[in-house]
C-alpha cells in the first residue's frame, strides 16, 4: 500500500493535503467540465476555495486507479491511456473512464487488484 501512497502523491496540490483537479485533468486530457462530470461535482466546486475537501473526496478513487494503472502499466501517460480507452473486460465495452463516471470506481480497483494478483478478470 505504501507504493501506492506515494505514486498517488503525485497528483497533489503544491503545498496542500489535497489532491490537484488540474493535475488529474491534463493527465487524462479532459477540460476541468469533463473531469468535474466524471467525478460527480459541479463544475464551481472545483475552482471553489471551499470545495477542495468534497473535491478531494472526490477525485480520490480517479487517482487511486490511476495510480495502481499506472504501477502496473509502466507510468501516469500509459495508465491515462488506458482509463479513457481500453474496454474492460465483462462491462459491456465500457472503459474505467465510464465506469467512473458511472460511480462505479471500485469495480474498477477491484478489476486491477485481481489482474494485480494474476486472476484475469
Amino acid at each position: 500500500m505504501m507504493a501506492l501512497e506515494s505514486s498517488a502523491q503525485k497528483f497533489g496540490e503544491g503545498g496542500t493535503p489535497f489532491l490537484s483537479a488540474r493535475r488529474v485533468a491534463d493527465l487524462l486530457g479532459v477540460t476541468m467540465t469533463e473531469l468535474a462530470s466524471l467525478i460527480g461535482v459541479a463544475r464551481n466546486t472545483l475552482a471553489a476555495k471551499g470545495g477542495a475537501r468534497k473535491v478531494d473526496a472526490a477525485l480520490s478513487p480517479v487517482v487511486r486507479v490511476l495510480a495502481m494503472a499506472g504501477e502496473m502499466a509502466g507510468g501516469e501517460e500509459r495508465a491515462a491511456i488506458w482509463f479513457k480507452h481500453q474496454p474492460i473486460p465483462g462491462w459491456a465495452g465500457k472503459t474505467a473512464y465510464d465506469l467512473v463516471r458511472d460511480g462505479k470506481a471500485d469495480k474498477v480497483l477491484a478489476y486491477l487488484e485481481a489482474v494485480r494478483s494474476g486472476v484475469y478478470a
